[in-house]
């Protein structure tokens, strides 16, 4: 059983929440502030967390960039805010969150979103599906993106990158087909599995953040932007 994360300070909202979660067969547990959610991250296992932004003592997106900068095995996360404009949509997914709602929000879209990135992040494929432990490992200059074990390593010394479910998939896809270049929509389809809408910047800011990343430990960005197409990296 996957168990979640609530972290709102309105006890009515997360509470609600956890009603539709725990019917769809999830364990929840709720945290009201920055610091109790961080507390109890600290001291349990949780597969996923939807994480508000407006929070009394530590906001929402000061725990996510704590919990990103940990480097421990990147936990999913939702963010919510009433706040509707793209800024603050681009912010939170900088700082790491996987995706975003705004209140007020359907929770049936919430359990479908919450769903969604648990595929992502835990639906690997079986061992010896395909032949060899390391199925669906694809290289990439220095780095070795293996699927089957959700990882994404640099040689030679074997460094572990740490990257979200999300940044993952963009990569793997990507990486998996050198040469050919993939649209917004079709990498918001494949990885996200979801209609993709022309105003949704959610792939751009998950691509600034994986070449931020793939820059910092490689010193290549990797990623081409192919300009009013899409992304590739090169063959």
């Amino acid at each position: 059983m996957k168990k979640l994360l609530i972290v709102d300070d309105d006890r009515e909202i997360a509470e609600l929440i956890q009603i539709y979660l725990v019917n769809e067969g999830y364990a929840t547990e709720l945290a009201h502030d920055g610091e109790e959610a961080l507390e109890r991250i600290a001291s349990d296992t949780f597969h996923l967390i939807v994480l508000d932004i407006m929070m009394p003592k530590t906001d929402g997106l000061e725990v996510c960039r704590q919990l990103r900068r940990e480097g421990s095995v990147p936990i999913p996360i939702l963010m919510l805010s009433a706040r509707a404009e793209d800024m603050d949509k681009i912010m939170g997914l900088m700082t790491g969150a996987d995706d975003y709602m705004v209140k007020p929000f359907n929770p049936l879209e919430l359990v479908a979103r919450v769903k969604s990135l648990l595929r992502r992040a835990y639906q690997f494929p079986k061992p010896g599906d395909n032949g060899g432990e390391h199925e669906g490992a694809v290289e990439l200059g220095p780095l070795v993106i293996d699927k089957s074990t959700h990882s994404v390593s640099c040689r030679p010394e074997g460094r572990q990158l740490h990257l979200t479910s999300t940044e993952f998939g963009i990569l793997h896809l990507l990486a998996s087909h050198p040469g050919k270049v993939f649209s917004a929509e079709d990498i918001f389809q494949a990885v996200w599995k979801e209609k993709f809408y022309e105003s949704n910047n959610t792939v751009m800011v998950h691509i600034s953040k994986l070449r931020e990343k793939l820059e910092q430990e490689t010193g290549d960005k990797f990623i081409v932007t192919v300009w009013g197409v899409g992304y590739k990296i090169e063959g």
